[in-house]
């Protein structure tokens, strides 16, 4: 008897410290269940990969909503990406049929309700890339499952098209663009519509994105179709006043899509596109991406948004007042512009070969060319005001850095922050620098922070491949998850379950921002970044008349 009462007892304590899951979800579209797995005493994830929140994207239409499934749909793998260009351009992977999210919902003891949602946009230039991020051994960048479990938040990672199938346009309502940003919007509002059965507060959902996925993260704001929807933002290096972010002349790349697949350039132009093979029109739709000093790369990102009337309905800076009551932070890495110079100016990341002074004028030229050689004068005076008589090898080559990380992301963020801070009524603004040095091997040794190294950290990879990082770089992770997900839960991010560093002003108070690394302090906190460039891009620069 007594062995009966101690197994009975045992089997109460295992129950108890199981943690618990959720089984098959009710969806608008039926039932769907993913996997759940232990992460520890009374903690466990379950997860739901590939959940379809549109129905198969007809070519260059608005996504429209999914007809449903009978039974239950078992959702335990990626899905497929979004048909697109392969890396090196040469060929296409994924399909056309892609608009499928993942979710990531932590559990303790009881099942969880009303959490935080964060709603991730993953970057790749509107060319490439996909909901589930680069993978190295079932590693996959975009886990959603660190920030979930550590943050007590719900993850939900979005495919959405891009290349010419998400963003192509003739600038009229032939072929509108935007279908991607659509896409997107139609995630948004799914997540807003179900999440609840997840486990998740509706009137609680945060988007966060990265490069492309960051400017995507500030059109979703700045839209007037998501009133309503988002309570808060983050973007990481993009907004939607970066150069490369709107098409202002969309039709010319059109048509010479349009000539590669052999469709004709007047008014049955769209009518032909539409017949085209898919893979077809992506392959027509690739990019010069080699760039050069006078040719610079972000000239040449032809496939992006453009303003179309009703995605956009206007000139993005003009549309901050549909953000007003938006929580929004908005941030760059330090040299986020890096990963450009070294296309543009190769001779940046060779040690023992100088950078030519020549590449600096060639540069600004490129970079001014719209208003004319008075300009480019006026941005070489800038950034060569402290080089002194005879400046070092490493001071001409940071000056390339400095110059591609301030015109192509900190400048546009920086005005971006100050234009949602000016139109805010309850929304807050908060504004950072992200500078822990690059990891990646053969970088000049002055390297601070390039694109996109701030996404590891934010997806807690040095938690989940502890031997690849070192204690320095955890404590980088632990900061940022700890930041982003208290700003998830009450739109400040000193505000939460988790401790952070330092407290993080917003902008408003007296123009500071909190440089994030791992060696964080009271000294975090600064004033004014970069300010004198900032004047001299959004001030004195546009202040030149146009030469066209």
């Amino acid at each position: 008897m007594a062995v009966l009462g101690i197994l009975a007892a045992l089997g109460l304590f295992l129950s108890a410290v199981n943690a618990s899951s959720l089984g098959a979800v009710y969806t608008e579209g039926g039932l769907v269940e993913g996997k759940n797995h232990k992460l520890g005493l009374f903690r466990s994830m379950d997860v739901f990969k590939g959940v379809p929140f549109a129905a198969q994207p007809v070519r260059f239409q608005k996504p429209t909503p999914h007809p449903g499934w009978s039974g239950v749909l078992k959702a335990l793998d990626f899905p497929k990406r979004c048909l697109q260009l392969n890396l090196i351009q040469s060929g296409t992977r994924g399909s056309e049929d892609c608009l499928y999210l993942n979710i990531w919902v932590p559990q303790g003891r009881k099942i969880s309700t009303g959490l935080p949602v964060m709603v991730y946009f993953f970057g790749g230039g509107y060319l490439v890339g996909g909901s589930q991020g680069a993978n190295f051994l079932d590693n996959y960048l975009y886990s959603g499952e660190e920030i979930a479990d550590r943050g007590n938040v719900i993850v939900v990672t979005v495919n959405y098209r891009v290349g010419a199938l998400g963003f192509l346009s003739t600038g009229d309502s032939d072929l509108p663009g935007n279908y991607g940003l659509w896409d997107q919007q139609a995630a948004i509002a799914w997540v807003h519509r179900n999440i609840k059965a997840f486990g998740g507060d509706p009137n609680n959902i945060t988007i966060f994105g990265e490069s492309a996925g960051a400017a995507s993260v500030s059109f979703q704001m700045l839209t007037p179709h998501n009133k309503g929807l988002i309570r808060r933002a983050i973007s990481q290096s993009g907004v939607a006043l970066c150069p490369w972010a709107v098409n202002r002349n969309p039709r010319a790349f059109a048509e010479e899509v349009a000539k590669k697949v052999g469709c004709p350039t007047d008014q049955t132009m769209a009518a032909c596109l539409k017949m085209t093979d898919p893979v077809e029109i992506t392959l027509a739709g690739t990019l010069n991406l080699k760039g050069s000093a006078t040719n610079p790369i972000v000239k040449n990102l032809a496939l992006a948004p453009v303003l179309d009337g009703d995605f956009l309905p206007s000139d993005p800076s003009l549309l901050f007042s549909n953000a007003a009551d938006v929580d929004y932070i908005g941030g760059v890495n330090n040299m986020d512009g890096h990963i450009f110079t070294g296309f543009d100016v190769p001779s940046v990341n060779q040690p023992l070969q100088p950078t030519p002074v020549e590449d600096v004028h060639a540069l600004l030229t490129a970079l001014t060319s719209d208003k004319g050689p008075e300009a480019s004068a006026a941005a070489y005076e800038q950034y060569t005001a402290n080089w002194g008589s005879k400046p070092g090898k490493d001071d001409i080559k940071k000056t390339i850095v400095d110059i591609e990380t301030d015109y192509t992301f900190l400048v546009p963020t920086q005005t971006a922050l100050y234009l949602h801070a000016k139109h805010a009524k309850t929304g807050r603004t908060y504004s950072y620098l992200f500078s822990e040095p690059s990891r990646m091997p053969g970088y000049p040794i002055w390297m601070g922070a390039d694109h996109a190294d701030d996404l590891q950290y934010v997806f807690g990879k040095p938690f989940t491949t502890p031997l690849a990082y070192l204690p320095k770089h955890r404590r980088v992770s632990k900061y940022m998850i700890a930041y982003w997900t208290n700003f998830a839960k009450t739109g400040d991010p000193n505000v939460g379950d988790s401790e952070v560093p330092v407290a993080w002003p917003q902008l408003s108070e007296g123009h500071q921002f909190v440089e994030i690394n791992h060696d964080m302090g009271k000294n975090s906190i600064k004033q004014k970044m970069r300010a004198r460039y900032v004047y001299f891009w959004s001030t004195t620069y546009t202040s030149f008349p146009n030469v066209n």
